[in-house]
């Protein structure tokens, strides 16, 4: 009997283990994705059977007013008792005014009107402000209801759609789950007379990347028909121009990563899995739920807090609305510092282009990236990556180890710096090296074997398409890039840098310490004519290494947070190559650097196929906004780049003096790399800096400021055109007389711009005899002796080397 009570007492003890076991085991689980109880209750949102009469409502929504004249609205039901949707139907009407003149300008260009007035008779809300109490306190007691169907075009959309897919159900938790009040307001406007397909948004965390990223802005108005897409407007709130607040410097998201450390494996399948342990700070209020940009084929399998706590995560279907969001224990207040572990892993974030080549389509989102910020945000990395054995890796930071385990080739990485982002290279490479300074190296990388697709054309004519033989050149490029560079905007903060060989064949990249050229660029001029790659190809065989390299001091070191101010990253790379050729290439005198300027010119001012040029469709300031159905797809390119480079250029030009040559231009650059280094510039910094620097001829105003120039050429689109009439004679003493007049035409009455005129002597040498200042369509003439000059010049120029972007 004893002994039976002990066998009980026993088997309870062990039942009463194994419950608790499994109970631990069931708490430390992982959350399924998507389960969230409140996120579940808006991803099934519907109708709840609420619904009001309007007449003559009035919704004003910073630029935008709508007006409901004669309808209902329908309102969707609670979730944590509160209302984020509602569906109208009936007679409406949405007027955009904005508060920019660039704006409005471009409202007019694609609706050809002067007022942006759209008509509807159906119009899906979602929101978190105050909209529900407004139109409930405004309406009365409904006889009819709402086609709930509207509302499941729009979760549709959003969810579904090629040009959209992202997540609002999301978006919209983060207000529902805050203790903050929410900002939120999404109308999708079912136009008569524009289009059909139109969302307007104002989002306090910045406008959402539904077609193109605009943040930090936060009020944006989109069509997303494939045959009328484009981002039609997009700029702060009103109120900040008015107080002088907006800024491309804001920092609208949710949080700021201070430290990644990422643990990557990638197989000869190019299969990737990696665990990620971001560290971030809140930079907001009441935040509970953290967005991340990280490829949609990239699979979360878990999230864990510091202490190792399952957190619940949103990521949707690789095919769908696949945003990464994280639901924290609590919500943060600003300057809280907190914790994730991220596991992940999947397909097609790296491709296996065949031959040890390797092809990372994930370039800036192949870990948890933070979802704002762009090249503004700065973060420190610890990166360890295992890639098979036998192949080599070029990543950003500084290389601390490297040592073969087993099948795998294992590098550690640390920046030296905080960086905009992180990448790499990889494959079966040969590796050249070369110190430049006891403290800065460059290296070059070429795979062994071209890729599949060169592979099938290796032979004949073709020759031999490994691009090791070539990897000399490159590293022979960035070495003279580096040098001259670093004299005009002083030295970079890292300690090194690789210059590899990616099997893309359009187009260069850069990171922190690392480019990417185009495999394209390693083979000769015979190879590329058989591929078809010289025809329209403007030079940039020649400039694309010294571009890219350009981009350590332009976009890494010195980074942008907004749109509006990508200009200056683009546009700077693409100066900085006119300098490369303008040195390289010094032998041969200017031939190579005034030929560039010439195609720069040629991209800004030739129609593209829908007939326009890219410097009438709007401001640099409007970035790759202005890529658009109705403009062309590919206009932003053909302005920011070479319209940026000229701005650059022109103030180089100004500043020049034939006493101490670019000394000043010079200290500009250093001033502005030091100042800006290691966080993002804005236009409006840059302009600052230029008015600390600029000579007295330079003040056209007289204000010390460069207004005059900024609102011509950065914030407008001014274009004069210039005619050079002159002669030479001699005069009493024999001494050659300079007779010109410059007139100035096809600009505003208050445009204004000096002029540089130019003589070529009869040795053949080209030399600078001054600037001529003009204001208006006018003319300047003058008689000049020449005095010193024994021989008459054979001519005069005026913008012998471009000075100022011209028609002629």
């Amino acid at each position: 009997m004893r002994f039976g009570s002990r066998r009980s007492h026993f088997a309870v003890l062990v039942c009463l283990i194994i419950i608790s076991c499994r109970a631990i085991a069931v708490e430390n689980a992982s959350p399924a994705p998507n389960s969230d109880f409140t996120y579940q209750q808006l991803r099934n949102i519907a109708l709840s059977g609420e619904a009001v009469a309007v007449n003559n409502l009035t919704l004003k929504r910073d630029a935008a007013t709508f007006h409901l004249h004669s309808g209902t609205v329908c309102f969707v039901a609670p979730a944590q008792g509160k209302v984020t949707g509602a569906v109208f139907v009936g007679d409406g009407g949405m007027i955009l005014d904005p508060p920019l003149g660039i704006e409005r300008s471009s409202l007019k260009l694609l609706t050809k009107e002067d007022e942006f007035s759209e008509h509807f008779s159906q119009l899906v809300l979602r929101f978190t402000d105050a909209t529900y109490d407004e139109i409930k306190k405004a309406g009365t007691a409904a006889s009819g209801g709402c086609d709930a169907g509207l509302l499941r075009e729009s979760q549709n959309a959003m969810r579904h759609d090629r040009m959209l897919k992202y997540n609002l159900d999301a978006r919209i938790l983060q207000d529902v789950l805050s203790p903050a009040a929410g900002g939120l307001f999404v109308a999708f406007i079912h136009g008569k007379r524009y289009n059909d397909r139109e969302i307007f948004v104002i989002d306090p965390h910045g406008a959402p990347p539904l077609i193109l990223p605009v943040d930090p802005e936060e009020v944006e108005l989109i069509t997303y028909d494939e045959n009328k897409l484009g981002v039609w407007a997009s700029f702060h709130f009103s109120s900040e121009y008015k107080n002088g607040t907006a800024s491309g410097s804001q920092k609208n998201g949710v949080i700021h990563i201070q430290r990644q450390q990422l643990d990557t494996t990638i197989e000869k399948s190019a299969n990737l899995t990696g665990k990620a342990t971001t560290e971030f700070v809140a930079v907001a209020d009441g935040v509970r739920v953290v967005p991340f940009n990280l490829h949609r084929t990239l699979r979360v399998h878990s999230v864990s807090g510091a202490d190792g706590q399952p957190l619940s995560f949103i990521q949707e279907d690789k095919n769908d609305d696949a945003d990464f969001y994280v639901i924290l224990p609590k919500a943060l207040s600003h300057g809280d510092k907190y914790g994730i572990t991220t596991n992940y892993g999947g397909k097609d974030a790296v491709t296996n282009e065949g031959s040890g080549n390797y092809y990372p389509i994930a370039r800036e989102n192949w870990y948890p990236n933070n979802a704002t910020g762009s090249l503004g945000e700065y973060t420190s990395y610890d990166l360890t990556f295992r890639i098979p054995k036998g192949m080599k890796m070029a990543a950003t930071g500084s290389l601390v180890s490297e040592n073969t385990d087993g099948n795998q080739e294992v590098t550690v990485w640390k920046s030296d710096v905080p960086q905009a982002v992180a990448g790499f290279q990889f494959g079966k490479m040969k590796e050249e090296e070369v110190k430049i300074s006891p403290d800065f190296l460059v290296s070059a990388y070429a795979n062994e074997e071209p890729p599949d697709w060169a592979h099938s054309l290796q032979g004949g004519t073709m020759g031999n398409l490994s691009t090791v033989l070539a990897m000399k050149q490159p590293l022979r490029e960035a070495q003279f890039a580096i040098g001259l560079y670093t004299a005009y905007f002083g030295p970079l903060p890292f300690k090194r840098l690789a210059m590899t060989q990616q099997t893309a064949c359009n187009y260069g990249q850069s990171w922190p310490e690392l480019v990417w050229l185009p495999i394209c660029s390693f083979y000769d001029i015979t190879v590329r004519h058989q591929l078809g790659l010289d025809w329209g190809d403007r030079g940039y065989w020649k400039v694309v290494a010294p571009h890219e390299v350009a981009h350590q001091w332009w976009g890494q070191t010195v980074g942008f947070n907004s749109y509006r101010d990508q200009w200056m990253s683009e546009g700077f790379a693409d100066f900085s190559a006119s300098l490369f050729l303008q040195s390289a290439y010094a032998q041969k005198g200017p031939k190579e650097f005034i030929a560039f300027w010439d195609e720069e010119r040629k991209s800004i001012l030739e129609k593209n196929t829908q007939g326009f040029r890219a410097i009438d469709v709007g401001p640099l300031t409007m970035g790759y906004r202005l890529n658009n159905s109705r403009t062309g797809v590919s206009v932003t390119r053909d302005l920011i780049y070479p319209k940026g480079a000229y701005i650059l250029h022109m103030i180089r030009m100004l500043m020049w003096d034939h006493r101490t040559g670019d000394d000043r231009f010079k200290a500009t650059m250093q001033d502005f790399v030091k100042t800006y280094a290691g966080r993002a510039a804005t236009t409006e910094d840059f302009k600052a800096m230029v008015e600390k620097h600029m000579t007295p001829e330079m003040d056209l105003d007289g204000n010390q400021t460069m207004d005059w120039f900024f609102n011509q050429y950065v914030y407008g689109t001014a274009l004069p055109s210039y005619k050079l009439d002159y002669s030479f004679d001699n005069g009493a003493d024999g001494t050659p007389v300079f007779s010109f007049k410059v007139t100035q035409s096809n600009v505003e009455e208050s445009f204004r711009m000096l002029v540089p005129i130019y003589l070529e002597l009869a040795d053949g040498h080209t030399v600078s005899l001054g600037r001529a200042r003009i204001t208006g369509n006018s003319s300047v003439e003058k008689k000049v002796p020449l005095k010193g000059m024994k021989d008459r010049p054979r001519r005069a120029v005026l913008n012998y080397y471009d000075d100022v972007l011209a028609l002629q």
